[in-house]
């Protein structure tokens, strides 16, 4: 058995309202579900985007709870790349410039294709890159 695709990946932040700007008014995700003060589901083409508290996932769940989802979370930055050809990645740094988000960097891979990074508000890396990079 092999599986066949990432259907969520999540990241964790420090400060929900200000993930919830970022990822909405600046990455322009739509918001699939949310609970406040634990976290939020951001729908990204096929796969959805779990963005947590981690504190509040490291709870687990009482013993009569509906969903018994088992504790996670991690600490630190974490990191997550989203698919763009290059005329997208172009249009992507001139969107977020114009909205005041720095380019922490941006390069061409040797093996082809280009990645730009930034951060959102508790620091994880964000990556837009072409899939060529990974030969795709």
């Amino acid at each position: 058995m092999t599986p066949s695709a990432i259907l969520e990946s999540a990241l964790y932040v420090t400060d929900l309202a200000e993930a919830e700007v970022f990822y909405t008014d600046i990455l322009g995700l739509t918001l699939l579900g949310k609970v406040e003060g634990r976290h939020l589901f951001f729908r990204c083409g096929p796969g959805v985007l779990l963005i947590f508290n981690a504190e509040a996932t490291k709870i687990p769940p009482a013993p009569d709870a509906r969903l018994k989802v088992p504790p996670h979370g991690t600490v630190g930055e974490g990191h997550l790349c989203f698919a763009a050809n290059a005329a997208e990645i172009d249009g992507w740094k001139a969107h977020l410039l114009a909205k005041k988000i720095a380019i922490e960097s941006e390069f061409e891979w040797p093996q082809g294709g280009r990645s730009i990074y930034i951060r959102d508000p508790s620091g994880n890396s964000i990556e837009f890159a072409e899939p060529r990079i990974w030969g795709l």
